[in-house]
């Protein structure tokens, strides 16, 4: 669920009507790992003028955008079946993870890992990475906020996008 909040016609704060409370979900990778996104921005600092930020979420719930948004945030719950990995993939974005259930081990193309646990925070400076949800019998969840980056540039190559087939 997520509740978004807006201004009634005096400034007082209310809750918009204008989108469902529910996000969609969405099935990548064949069905194996679910996306629903929960909210987007378009630009920094982020206009709400006119509703115009939310004018832009409603479009991105009809126009699903890639993992990140270029020149923008997207903030988005991911579930993990159970003994699942994700492709690694890559992003140009600084994403914010935080293990809502389960635990997920964060693998990197060195081969290091750290295991998240419930509210541990991973900090993703598009680097290549995937998630595997360690349990064998429950589905695990995270909620990441990816904001737009420059592309990292490393001994003066730069490292592309790579989404790693994610849908």
């Amino acid at each position: 669920m997520s509740f978004i909040t807006t201004h009634d016609a005096s400034g007082k704060a209310v809750f918009s009507d204008t989108i469902p409370e529910k996000a969609p979900v969405r099935q990548v990778m064949g069905g194996d790992m679910l996306f629903s996104l929960m909210y987007t921005t378009e630009g920094f600092p982020v206009s709400m003028a006119d509703s115009k930020d939310i004018k832009a979420y409603q479009n991105y719930l009809t126009n699903t955008p890639a993992i990140s948004i270029p020149g923008g945030t997207a903030c988005r719950t991911v579930d993990f079946p159970p003994d699942y990995t994700s492709p690694m993939h890559r992003t140009p974005s600084c994403d914010f993870g935080v293990v809502l259930e389960g635990e997920v081990e964060l693998v990197l193309d060195s081969g290091e890992t750290r295991l998240l646990k419930r509210g541990d925070v991973a900090v993703q400076r598009g680097t290549n990475h995937a998630w595997h949800n360690t349990s064998k019998d429950s589905w695990a969840r995270m909620l990441y906020v990816l904001q737009s980056a420059e592309k990292v540039v490393v001994g003066g190559k730069t490292l592309e996008e790579d989404e790693g087939g994610i849908d």
